[in-house]
């Protein structure tokens, strides 16, 4: 298939990517059931309808602290404001929210004097800025190397750091140079990663071995949900009685429409990102799945506008003068 919407054998390919984002075509070839050829050419496709494998650092055990960051501010600011932060390279994810007057970003601070000169210098900065509500992730359920998830396929758990391995894992001049390369694509070639690194092509694969025994490097796959048939995505904040925040965390992580889920501190304990096939199909999940479980007291919906950067590289990004 050359063109149209992505088919099963597509999504086979994108869960077998999720599985392992630098598998060779060879062995992806023989998880599916075709040829070598077949794989590389549907992979070559859906790069042209977006697909992306982005590598980046793992913040836990590079020894950061990540922080969900939840704005109010005038409508004429949100746009602005989100592609000031698009542009940070300590920001993950930002979107718009559909009031248009929210912003929600994610950030990855390596120390509290980076996490103060964003939080109590630079966006107070900001002109027409309403409110800043920070929060800590305490423990994420769900989304630490992976944001695809509009499948239906389960996915196996993220590789655990080695037991032994040094806390925080301290990156060298190569590493850094690695990962610079793998933000642009994750699947990039010994070759090219060679001459990015000016190391030799073996050298690059003791360090990728490296980082991803240690758990420290975190291939992520991306492909527009919308591509998929899910058009509702939406934060859903959960305030949940201490005693079942694990119970209640581990379940919403589990649901296949849950992209990502993490305690946090605040009054919403409880932060998710829901990508649901219709509106209807939110409000399925809500009243049969989040309703059915003990120590829920408050939901709060706020559905996406618009994505201005996710993982890497920004998204459409809205042209602004500035910075923050």
């Amino acid at each position: 298939m050359d063109s149209g919407s992505p088919d099963d054998l597509d999504q086979r390919l994108l869960h077998a990517l999720q599985l392992d984002g630098r598998a060779p075509f060879s062995r992806i070839a023989r998880t599916l059931g075709v040829s070598e050829h077949t794989a590389a050419r549907r992979y070559r496709r859906l790069r042209g309808l977006g697909l992306r494998i982005v590598g980046r650092p793992s913040p836990v055990r590079l020894g950061h602290t990540r922080w969900l960051l939840r704005l109010r501010c005038a409508p004429t600011a949100a746009g602005p404001l989100a592609a000031s932060l698009a542009r940070r390279p300590d920001t993950s994810w930002v979107t718009l929210a559909a009031s248009g007057t929210e912003v929600y970003c994610a950030i990855d601070a390596r120390t509290a004097d980076e996490r103060n000169a964003l939080l109590l210098t630079a966006l107070p900065r900001t002109p027409n800025l309403m409110s800043v509500s920070a929060h800590c992730m305490l423990q994420i359920f769900k989304g630490a190397s992976s944001t695809w998830h509009a499948t239906r396929f389960r996915t196996a758990a993220p590789a655990t750091a080695s037991p032994d391995s040094d806390f925080p894992l301290r990156l060298d001049v190569t590493d850094q140079a690695l990962f610079a390369e793998l933000a642009r694509d994750g699947r990039a070639t010994l070759p090219v990663l060679s001459k990015a690194a000016a190391r030799s092509p073996s050298s690059i694969q003791r360090h990728l071995d490296r980082l991803r025994h240690h758990g420290a490097l975190n291939l992520f796959v991306d492909f527009e949900p919308q591509l998929l048939g899910h058009h509702m995505s939406t934060q859903l904040w959960l305030t949940v009685a201490p005693a079942h925040l694990r119970s209640v965390g581990e379940t919403v992580a589990a649901h296949p429409d849950i992209a990502f889920a993490a305690a946090v501190t605040g009054s919403a304990n409880l932060v998710a990102n829901g990508i649901f096939r219709t509106p209807a199909d939110l409000y399925t999940y809500i009243d049969q799945d989040l309703g059915a479980l003990p120590g829920i007291h408050s939901i709060d919906t706020v559905p996406t506008l618009h994505e201005v950067k996710r993982l890497a590289v920004p998204f459409s990004p809205v042209h602004a003068r500035g910075r923050t």
